[in-house]
């Protein structure tokens, strides 16, 4: 025999109702003594009340739930609403792979095929170089996309240790065969001018060289400088202005191709990626941007006397741009970028000239570089020897004699 339930207040008092309800009901039932015709309208309030009183009685006879089996049912709820949310993010995760795949297919296949085959570059691959550095060097002139593809490719097609060395005319978007083909030695190799850009040259003077050596178009090399697209990081951190590479082509020995300006410019912004990376973090401590820093080494290259005092100008400088008194850098090496001529001695007229590389007459550093400093300049520009010299100036020795106030300057002077 099945045990009696216990049953919880609220379900004895539905218990009273619901037999109050049939008693109440069973009372209510007439007396049957004659057959009564009731009527259509009688009979359908009578089926109303009845059905009215079977919903009362399911009412009150519904069994609530415990916190528990609330508890329950919510979890129940939320586990079949994550796997729902499981089950949608991975179609979406899927169709993401999906997408990238097609898109990653297309990218490397444009890499690899002969596609909008256009502008003509020279690459000059070292004599000894392998797959890696020729990937490189044709990921930096923007022959190719990218260098891991192309040293599997290469690898794949059997062309490691086959390529070449020397200056190579490339045509970019024409494809790793005809890339292969070029470089294994099938391509017209260019004879290279060996060419020495000195520390502290300006771009004219640069220009002026090249084309003495027979390697450029002046014309065509300006425009570039200003316009050219050129794959490197920094450049974006230029601002906008005239002789907008003025202090990036980095001075050094290098072998070039004749009628490749592109080439040439982009080997010498090539140098200055490699030698600045070294200082990125320096700059930043010092609280400059890579362009001030630059701008700075371009004076101390133009205005110091070499390695034993390259520091100390750089101290001066730093001294005057933190200075109330004597916030003009007062760089004659400045104004001679205006005029575009060394002068030995300034004229004041030659000091007032309106110009925002003025130093004379605008506090600070100018807007940008002079010239191209070698490491030696980037190196004393980020870290300056500590002292309160204000003042230098050439003595009649050939030295550059330090000051901290303008008596001891003027007496340095004479």
């Amino acid at each position: 025999m099945e045990e009696n339930k216990i049953l919880t207040p609220e379900e004895l008092e539905a218990k009273k109702k619901m037999e109050s309800i049939f008693k109440s009901v069973a009372e209510s039932k007439p007396e049957v003594h004659e057959p009564v015709h009731e009527t259509a309208q009688d009979e359908a309030r009578h089926e109303e009340e009845q059905e009215s009183t079977r919903n009362e009685i399911e009412l009150m006879t519904v069994k609530r739930l415990s916190d528990s089996q609330k508890e329950a049912i919510e979890q129940k709820r939320e586990e079949r609403k994550k796997r729902k949310n499981k089950l949608f993010m991975k179609k979406c995760i899927l169709s993401a792979l999906i997408v990238l795949a097609v898109i990653s297919c297309g990218y490397f296949y444009a890499d690899y095929a002969p596609i909008n085959v256009s502008e003509e570059v020279v690459i000059t691959v070292p004599e000894g170089a392998g797959t890696r550095t020729v990937a490189n060097l044709l990921k930096k002139n923007g022959v190719i996309n990218s260098e891991k593809f192309y040293k599997v490719i290469s690898k794949l097609r059997g062309i490691d240790g086959k390529y070449n060395y020397g200056s190579f005319k490339v045509k970019r978007g024409s494809g790793y065969e005809k890339i292969f083909e070029i470089l294994t030695g099938a391509g017209e190799r260019l004879d290279t001018v060996t060419v020495t850009i000195p520390e502290g040259y300006e771009i004219y003077k640069i220009a002026d060289l090249l084309e003495d050596k027979g390697l450029i178009d002046k014309d065509k090399f300006y425009y570039l400088i200003d316009y050219g697209e050129f794959d490197y990081d920094f450049i974006e951190d230029i601002p906008t202005r005239d002789n907008r590479l003025e202090g990036y082509l980095f001075p050094n020995t290098y072998n070039f191709a004749p009628n490749d300006e592109w080439g040439i410019i982009n080997s010498m912004l090539s140098e200055f990626d490699m030698v600045y990376g070294k200082y990125e973090e320096r700059t930043e401590e010092m609280g400059m941007t890579m362009d001030e820093a630059i701008t700075l080494a371009s004076i101390v290259e133009r205005e110091a006397l070499g390695d034993e005092d390259r520091a100390l100008v750089s101290s001066v400088f730093h001294n005057r741009i933190k200075s109330p008194d004597y916030p003009y850098l007062q760089s004659c090496a400045t104004v001679q970028y205006v005029l575009k001529e060394r002068k030995a001695v300034l004229s004041i007229a030659d000091t007032k000239i309106d110009s925002p590389y003025n130093t004379y007459i605008n506090k600070g550093l100018p807007i940008g570089p002079i010239a191209s400093p070698g490491e030696e300049a980037i190196h004393a520009a980020l870290y300056p020897e500590e002292s309160d010299y204000l003042f230098f100036v050439m003595g009649s020795d050939g030295k550059h004699h330090f000051s901290n106030n303008f008596n001891e300057h003027i007496q340095n002077k004479n």
